[in-house]
């Protein structure tokens, strides 16, 4: 199960290089920063008054979670088709009525610096089929999500089928990713996306990378792009249904109809940690 995407906001982060319009069929034009009028609670004068010149804001960015953006939008969202006007029946007709592509991927088991594992689906047989400079998109699902669910087989059937390499990063435990450590994934942990993104741009050193997320992979992408060194690699970048204020984001989802979306979460991630219980709690089982 993935996380609920319950924001029509997104980020395109770009630089002078090809941009993902393949993908969105969208022109968007960039905006220079200023500063912000007034702090809140949740934002700083300082937190967007020195962003890349490249930061381009479409969608319909929630006031709810990152007030900030929605100041700096300059085109609306347009749904399509029309109940798309609706977070939850989005949602729901997504995980319920939408087909799941059948794709055959080619998994690779990525064993981290501290002996841990994720994993890497990549279309079969596009190591061969090819080139070696064609551009590579690397996509980071939603909490608990990975390869197997419908949104993310969705972007990669449509990019696959624009021209582009297309590999789904699984974090520790998602989509049947074996757990090898205690350390699990979570959204302020970034040493994971980091040796990925080390990985495939050290595997395919001629093409260009671009990275979209969903909800807490989102999340996950903004803030590597934002922190980390190595985040230079990223030729662009797509953040869909961000999560900004995970304490807001939290709150939000624990209220009224969006409970049955924490239900629905809790349970897939207790589900990985039942699974993985005697690794991540230490427990110790008899032979």
């Amino acid at each position: 199960m993935s996380a609920t995407h319950l924001t029509h906001s997104s980020l395109f982060l770009t630089n002078p290089r090809p941009s993902l319009l393949p993908l969105s069929r969208v022109k968007p034009r960039p905006i220079m920063a200023t500063p912000l009028d007034t702090p809140t609670p949740t934002t700083t004068v300082q937190q967007f008054k020195d962003y890349h010149p490249s930061l381009e804001v479409i969608g319909g960015a929630s006031d709810l979670l990152c007030p900030v953006i929605k100041k700096h939008l300059e085109r609306e969202y347009s749904h399509y088709p029309v109940f798309g006007s609706n977070c939850h029946v989005e949602t729901i007709f997504a995980a319920f009525f939408r087909e799941i592509p059948d794709v055959k991927l080619k998994r690779e088991c990525l064993r981290t610096k501290d002996d841990g594992t994720v994993t890497l689906d990549w279309v079969a047989g596009d190591a061969k089929r090819l080139p070696e400079e064609t551009p590579v998109l690397l996509l980071l699902p939603g909490l608990s999500g990975g390869s197997d669910d419908s949104y993310v087989r969705h972007m990669l059937v449509r990019a696959r089928n624009s021209g582009w390499r297309v590999v789904v990063f699984n974090s520790r435990g998602c989509a049947d990713s074996p757990v090898t450590t205690p350390q699990m994934y979570s959204a302020s942990f970034l040493g994971d996306l980091d040796e990925v993104v080390e990985h495939v741009g050290g595997r395919y050193p001629k093409a260009n990378l671009y990275g979209v997320g969903w909800s807490m992979g989102a999340n996950i992408l903004v803030q590597y792009l934002g922190k980390e060194a190595r985040a230079s690699r990223f030729s662009g970048a797509v953040s869909m249904c961000n999560p900004f204020d995970l304490v807001k984001s939290d709150d939000f989802i624990s209220q009224g109809f969006n409970k049955i979306y924490n239900r629905s979460l809790g349970k897939a991630l207790s589900g990985i940690l039942k699974k993985y219980r005697s690794i991540v709690f230490f427990e110790h089982t008899q032979t």
